[in-house]
């Protein structure tokens, strides 16, 4: 058997990403033409014919070939020596190069004896055949064989290692554990191995676990595999964005395609497209055609008999032409026009003109069309082709408001012929007959031509005959319009007011598959989500039929699945006409597996599998009749069918009745969907599973994206300039006039980078959010790596200056920098006086790279993240939209996905209800299968993206209420904002506590928070003791340092580093902040080094920006140290040849062995930003305790602090701490906040701080107010029970006057009986009478 295939450059590039990394794979065939690809399947021989399309090859694409080349003799070892090189004659090439193929040797017979190197661990040889593990019951030994699941590494206390891995073969999993001792053998995930060993009872898991003698790494059976010489396309497929619904992961779903040879899939989530990022980057890299759509949930909303929405014309000056086309099909896409017939009238139905003409085509008109119209080939063989007639009709409906019957099917085909004429459609203003009927005329049984000429006596000639149907729809036309004047109809834009009055809520829902033909058909599937998610959400986004129609273009309608509205009308016994109208909305029809529809069998909906056959030839034949492409989907929800479980567990938490009893949604191969339609016969088998579904995806534009590309940036004219002229001054304000070397050229190649890379215009918006906040008296805190920037630093955005440590005289400029890396703050320099004029010097810099912000090159978009005071972050938000304004100004959105906490609770229920005992490995492995299916929306609690004023949104994403919430006042990007952070602007306007509490502790003393020197002594000891205290570790949260309540210090977990560190500079400090931020940077690395000796804090790992500078101050090329640093600051370790080049540079053994351990590292920058706002806080606990106390339980405790158990003093106060920390991890939430503010509240006791009881007439309703030095006054509501809104009411009356009594407070603050016990009880209505009524007693005196 010799088959020849015709040159697919998609499969050919799938191919190559196999055989040689992707990026040379592009090269290869961007340089190379594929001739043909002929398989010889008996000799199993491959000859690939290429042509060069230039000249020579680079040694680029020579490298690459001579890579395939080895590939290919890999798999087809009868290649012999294939020899790569260029001809001048592309034939002589060919056949040489066929020629060798054909003398090639037979493959010589393997040696019986021979056996590829495997990897293996332990002595003993394994025998026997694998036991199931869903049979191990017991203890014994035992053989097993599957795939490694999860992988971990553990080290006992004796030194040896265990290596323990879970393993699943196909019936249950279980976990295996082996002692390494010294014998060097891993495993990793995704590897297939055979295991012998003695399954025992685990005493640390309770649970039977296999201890391996014998590891032998196996071949992995081989998956389903796709053998069709032609492959089907899948064009309905669900990821897990489809919200708690699918568990398909969408790379996973392209590579699995891709590997099977199919040239496109597509992608279908239930009314989002939130997978389409992913989708785009996995087609990218697989060499696969993606079809981006969406599973809608339709709606026909009866809308739409008007598009006439702000024309303001009297009905009686209206013009109409009502137009009506025969054509020689139903589907625009396939068929033509063969007639087109229109009259001008005015609104009373008088005829102004007519227009009727054939319309010629190459297409033969059918005979069904003949028998329905009349029209013969014969009638159009001198008829005026399309590009003659489309102008004519332009000029004759110019000024005209379009109407016909049932429009949306007329529109279709002349929006088309535009199309094909490469001609704009006007954007005329179109009135729908029928429409109009089922609004003004509900009482008629239908509302089809015929019969609505015979309710108003209009004559209908020759019905199906364009100019009669036209002059008809005008006189049924005239007589709604006159129905509507009578329902005070005025004008135009009155009409589309008539169908409002339906509650769309109430009307259902069908799916309907939509995909995207164009890039315009990507901007109108955006806006159709964006509407469905903000003007009709109910329950699930909900597209209306009118505006799908007024967004048509560029988009393909599918019929979806049993929910769509096709197979709903042939389910419920709809009339043939009817059928087929609803068939015509669509460009093709699906049909399923009998499989996926079973349920209907279940339910009695239908009575046997033969009933669905021929549900599915019926929809066959429609297609047939209409000329509609009939395509085989597969509805896919999971990839393979064992993954049905995943579906179950999260239907099962859902309280699906048939959650048990899943249809077999998996994605199938060609050969497996051919199977599933047999019943149609091999040929009409073929055509739905192969044919249509590839003709559907090659009506699909190849170059569509799911978004613009490059990064767009909103416009600010003059930014570049003005930011170089801004940092220039400020730089030659601080540092004099000419700058010192360092500043000038750090700042040239900053701005260098910033201007060119056009990032000019994101420092000018962060310096105007920054300057604005200011201005308001507010301070900002820097976060990320902004302050590793000099250029952001000279705008005023961020406070930390990345310059090495340096003095610098505020007089005559004298400066003087530290840059052999001994000072790592410019705050911990001595201080000194200027050498030239005496002036004291300030003190500066903190040694950051600009590397570590904007890459290497300088060319990655700077993340500019602010800290601004939370009371004040939505007059910022208020503040962007009115630079950038409406409309461009979206919060960043966030997709809720389903983490391993509450899938691990899913699986247990699961289990549960159904009477099972899984062990821990099989649990671990169904969690897996469920973690990261979508759940909910949300928004980046400060991200805001920004839309520039040339641009659409709809151009990059839609928009969404997050969470759905209708209520919410702000809109968020329906992507996550990770996907398109590329593309948009974001900007991380976050609310913080920290600027918060300084603005108020500015105001209660007076003191400007700028002026606080970063190295002031008893501040800084606060870090490494309690003598500024003058306190006991017990009164201070059992701590021997004095940073409780400090920002970034006052965590159990930090003020032990601090007690391990001991700082005594602003330095150490940064790095204890970098410690604390770090994933395992402290615990198991930094903090063994110090505590045994070997490195000191000073020279550990705490931030990313200490490996590169350190590396480049051991002499390591700075690229090489870039590239090591964020490996390492990434979790990916170092590559042996990474060991290599820093051992060679005698980079200490215990820094590369911490580089290996880290897996996130903090950037020094925003370390020094925390630690300045902490360092300010701290300065105010030592010399302002009042207000510092006052500030810290207004802002920090809000809403959490209690003042009852705090009057009954430190000893109460220690008994409930006690009793919190005594139940661990059982502790609620708000317990162990309520232990930290009651050490909090201790320590102030113990400093001399009094707290009163709460006022009922001086207590603010929700700050702590300063009654005398020493003394604090809690609000209202620090009482439990007594909320924000109740404590604002009673504040809000007593300002009104006293209270008369309880009754009086009670009924003016409408306060409920609750909260006047809870104020009764704390002693605050003393001296209150109950009612406002005097007693006899009281009248007498």
């Amino acid at each position: 058997m010799y088959i020849e295939i015709e040159p697919d450059k998609a499969r050919l590039h799938a191919l190559l990403c196999q055989a040689i990394n992707p990026k040379a794979a592009e090269m290869l065939t961007s340089q190379l033409r594929l001739k043909k690809l002929a398989v010889d399947c008996q000799q199993n021989r491959w000859q690939f014919f290429f042509a060069t399309v230039v000249p020579e090859l680079s040694a680029d694409v020579k490298a690459c070939l001579e890579e395939f080349a080895a590939f290919l003799k890999e798999k087809v070892p009868a290649l012999g020596d294939v020899r790569w090189q260029v001809e001048d004659d592309e034939v002589a090439y060919m056949e040489r190069l066929a020629e060798r193929i054909r003398q090639a040797p037979p493959e010589p017979p393997k040696n019986p004896g021979q056996q590829e190197v495997k990897k293996s661990f332990g002595k003993k040889r394994i025998t026997g055949e694998p036991m199931q593990i869903k049979e191990i019951a017991a203890p014994g030994q035992g053989v097993i064989c599957g795939r490694v699941l999860r992988v971990e590494e553990r080290e006992t206390r004796s030194g040896k290692t265990i290596l323990i891995w879970d393993l699943y073969d196909g019936t249950d999993s279980i976990t295996c554990k082996a002692f390494l001792d010294k014998e060097p053998f891993s495993l990793k995930k995704g590897e297939y191995v055979k295991v012998a060993g003695k399954v025992e009872d685990d005493s640390y898991s309770g649970e039977l676990v296999m201890l391996a003698d014998s590891v032998l790494q196996q071949e992995p059976p081989k998956g389903r595999e796709d053998n069709a010489p032609r492959k089907r396309i899948e064009l309905h497929l669900h990821t897990k964005m489809s919200a708690m619904d699918a568990t398909c992961d969408v790379k996973a779903a392209i590579a699995q395609a891709a590997s099977w040879g199919h040239s496109a899939i597509a992608i279908t989530d239930h009314g989002v497209v939130q997978a389409f990022p992913d989708a785009y980057e996995a087609g990218k890299k697989h060499g696969i055609k993606v079809l981006f759509g969406m599973e809608a949930y339709l709606v026909n909303d009866g809308k739409g008999q008007s598009s006439a929405e702000g024309l303001d014309v009297p009905l009686a000056d209206s013009e109409f032409v009502v137009f009506d086309l025969e054509t020689t099909g139903f589907s625009p896409l396939s068929c033509s026009i063969i007639e087109l017939g229109a009259v001008r009238v005015r609104a009373d139905g008088t005829i102004l003109d007519e227009f009727n003409t054939f319309v010629g085509t190459t297409k033969s008109v059918d005979s069904r069309i003949t028998k329905l119209t009349g029209i013969t080939d014969e009638m159009l063989a001198d008829a005026p082709p399309l590009e003659d007639v489309i102008p004519r009709f332009v000029e004759f409906a110019q000024g005209a408001v379009l109407a016909a019957h049932n429009a949306s099917f007329d529109l279709g085909f002349l929006r088309h012929a535009f199309l094909k004429l490469g001609l704009e459609m006007p954007d005329y203003h179109v009135t729908d007959t029928l429409l109009l009927a089922r609004a003004l005329c509900p009482e008629l049984k239908n509302h089809k031509l015929d019969t609505l000429a015979k309710e108003f006596k209009v004559e209908l000639l020759s019905h199906h005959r364009a100019c009669d149907d036209a002059k008809a729809t005008a006189g049924i036309l005239a007589a709604l319009l006159g129905l509507a004047e009578k329902r005070g109809v005025k004008t135009l834009a009155d009409l589309d007011k008539l169908p409002q009055e339906q509650n769309l809520d109430r009307l259902p829902t069908h799916h309907a598959i939509i995909l995207v033909k164009s890039q315009q058909g990507m901007e109108n599937l955006y806006r159709l989500v964006s509407s469905s998610h903000i003007n009709h959400f109910y329950r699930n986004p909900r597209v209306l039929k009118s505006e799908l129609e007024r967004y048509r273009e560029g988009l393909i309608l599918g019929s979806a699945c049993e929910s769509g509205e096709l197979y709903r009308a042939i389910l419920a016994g709809e009339s043939s006409h009817r059928i087929r109208e609803i068939a015509s909305f669509y460009d093709f029809l699906e049909i399923q597996p009998l499989g996926n529809n079973e349920f209907l069998l279940r339910s009695g909906t239908i009575g046997s599998r033969e009933e669905l056959q021929k549900i599915n030839q019926t929809i066959y034949e429609l297609g047939k009749e209409l000329n509609k492409p009939v395509v085989a989907t597969g509805d896919v929800h999971f990839l393979e069918p064992s993954d049905a479980v995943f579906r179950e567990i999260l239907q099962t938490s859902q309280g699906y009745d048939e959650a048990d009893k899943q249809a077999p949604l998996f994605l199938r191969t060609t050969e497996e969907m051919l199977g599933e339609f047999s019943y149609l016969g091999s040929d009409a088998a073929e055509e739905v599973v192969i044919t249509n579904p590839q003709l559907v995806a090659s009506w699909v534009d190849d170059d569509v994206k799911p978004m613009l590309d490059g990064l767009h940036t909103p416009k600010i004219e003059g930014a570049e300039e003005e930011i170089r002229t801004m940092t220039m001054n400020r730089a030659r304000e601080l540092y004099g006039d000419p700058l010192p070397e360092i500043v000038s050229q750090r700042l040239q190649k900053e701005l260098d980078s910033i201007i060119n890379n056009g990032f000019a215009v994101l420092y000018l918006i962060a310096h105007k959010l920054v300057d604005k906040s200011l201005s308001d008296g507010y301070l900002v805190g820097s976060r990320g790596s902004v302050g590793s920037s000099l250029v952001a630093t000279m705008c005023g955005i961020t406070e930390v200056n990345p310059l090495p440590a340096h003095y610098l005289c505020p007089k005559c400029k004298y400066s003087e920098f530290i840059t052999d890396g001994s000072v790592g703050a410019g705050a911990d320099l001595p201080a000194k006086d200027c050498p030239r004029c005496g002036t004291a010097l300030a003190k500066d810099g903190h040694d950051i790279p600009f590397e570590v912000f904007m890459g290497f090159e300088g060319d990655k978009v700077p993340d500019i993240d602010l800290n601004f005071s939370g009371e004040y972050q939505h007059v910022v938000h208020k503040y962007t939209e009115e630079l950038f304004g409406k409309g461009h100004v979206y919060r960043a959105g966030t997709i809720g996905t389903l983490a391993d906490r509450t899938a691990y609770g899913m699986v247990k229920k699961y289990a549960e209800e159904r009477g099972l005992k899984l062990r821990s490995a099989e649990i671990q492995r169904l969690v897996d299968g469920c973690t990261g299916v979508k759940r909910t929306t949300g928004q980046h609690p400060g991200g805001v993206m920004v839309v520039p004023r040339n641009k659409d949104i709809h151009q990059f994403c839609p928009i969404q209420f997050p969470a759905n919430d209708k209520n919410s006042a702000t809109m968020t990007t329906h992507f996550d904002y990770s996907s398109i952070s590329d593309r948009l602007v974001k900007l991380d306007i976050l609310g913080h506590d920290d600027p918060t509490v300084i603005r108020m502790l500015q105001d209660l003393t007076g003191t400007d928070p700028l002026a606080i020197p970063l190295d002031e002594p008893k501040t800084m000891s606060l870090f490494s003791s309690l003598e500024s205290l003058g306190i006991s570790p017990e009164d201070a949260g059992d701590s021997q340092v004095g940073t409780l309540a400090i920002p970034e210090f006052g965590t159990r977990f930090v003020r032990q580093m601090l007690e391990d560190v001991r700082p005594k500079s602003f330095s150490e400090l940064v790095r204890i902040s970098g410690f604390s931020h770090g994933t395992d940077v402290w615990l198991n690395n930094a903090q063994d080094l110090i505590r045994q000796g070997i490195a000191e804090a000073k020279d550990c790992i705490s931030t990313r920006d200490d490996i590169m500078s350190f590396l480049i101050y051991k002499g390591v090329e700075p690229g090489r140290a870039f590239a090591i640093m964020e490996k390492v600051r990434k979790g990916k370790g170092l590559a042996q040849e990474d060991e290599e080049l820093l051992t060679g540079h005698k980079i200490p053994r215990w820094f590369i062995d911490s580089c290996k351990k880290i897996r996130y590292l903090f950037p020094k920058a925003h370390a020094v930003a925390y630690v300045t706002m902490a360092f300010r806080i701290a300065f105010y606990k030592v010399y302002y305790p009042t207000a510092f106390y006052a500030s810290y339980f207004t802002v920090r405790a809000q809403g959490e602090f209690n003042i009852d158990p705090v009057l009954e003093g430190p000893s109460y106060m220690k008994k409930i701490i006690s009793e919190i920390n005594q139940k661990g991890n059982e502790a609620t939430q708000k317990e162990k906040n309520l232990a930290s503010i009651l050490e909090v509240a201790v320590e102030a006791v113990a400093r001399g701080i009094k707290f009163l009881p709460v006022d009922l007439y001086r207590s603010h309703p929700q700050n702590f107010l300063i009654v005398d030095e020493g003394k604090l006054l809690p609000p209202l509501s620090s009482l439990e029970g007594l909320g924000i809104n109740a404590a604002k009411a009673i504040a809000d009356e007593r300002e009104k006057g006293e209270f008369k009594s309880i009754e009086d407070l009670r009924q003016r603050a409408r306060l409920s009986k609750n909260v006047i016990d809870v104020l009764g009880q704390h002693g605050a209505l003393a001296g209150l009478p109950e009612t406002n009524q005097l007693s006899l007693f009281q009248l007498a005196n």
